[in-house]
């Protein structure tokens, strides 16, 4: 046993260390962009915001308001004008909740359900296109690094 933590290796690291994390934080403000760039082609109507909504609801199988202002860490306001413009441009309806009457749950629409399924074919396609000279080795190593990544917060 060399009393060496995980910590102390990191420490140890330094520059190098560094200067990879700067790398990560570019590479991924750039996927951002490009993300809100692709989201902005596929419907000129919906945000990275909105559609990052829709899409939950779609996951969740609906939820309240309330719901989504905790998922996304924003708050109610914010949640209401996002989720107002779902519902003028119909991709979402509202039903009273089964478990509280008083409240509303928030699905897609069919029309929301078929904006997120031509999306999703979309980006699948891009994705393939960006990933064609990568093996198979590096795109399950990629995938592995992104669930843990996004695991860890």
């Amino acid at each position: 046993m060399t009393g060496d933590s995980d910590s102390d290796r990191r420490a140890a690291a330094g520059p190098a260390r560094d200067e990879a994390v700067d790398a990560i934080h570019r590479e991924l403000t750039a996927f951002a962009r490009r993300a809100r760039a692709r989201t902005a082609r596929l419907h000129p109507d919906l945000s990275l915001v909105t559609y990052s909504m829709l899409d939950h609801l779609k996951e969740s199988g609906g939820c309240r308001a309330t719901d989504l202002a905790a998922h996304f860490l924003l708050d109610k306001s914010t949640v209401s004008r996002q989720t107002a413009a779902l519902e003028r441009l119909g991709l979402v309806v509202r039903e009273p909740d089964p478990d509280d009457q008083r409240g509303q749950l928030l699905r897609p629409s069919e029309r929301g359900l078929r904006v997120l399924a031509d999306a999703h074919e979309q980006r699948r396609a891009s994705f393939a296109e960006r990933l064609a000279g990568w093996d198979d080795d590096d795109l399950e190593r990629l995938a592995e690094y992104l669930r843990r990544y996004n695991a860890a917060g």
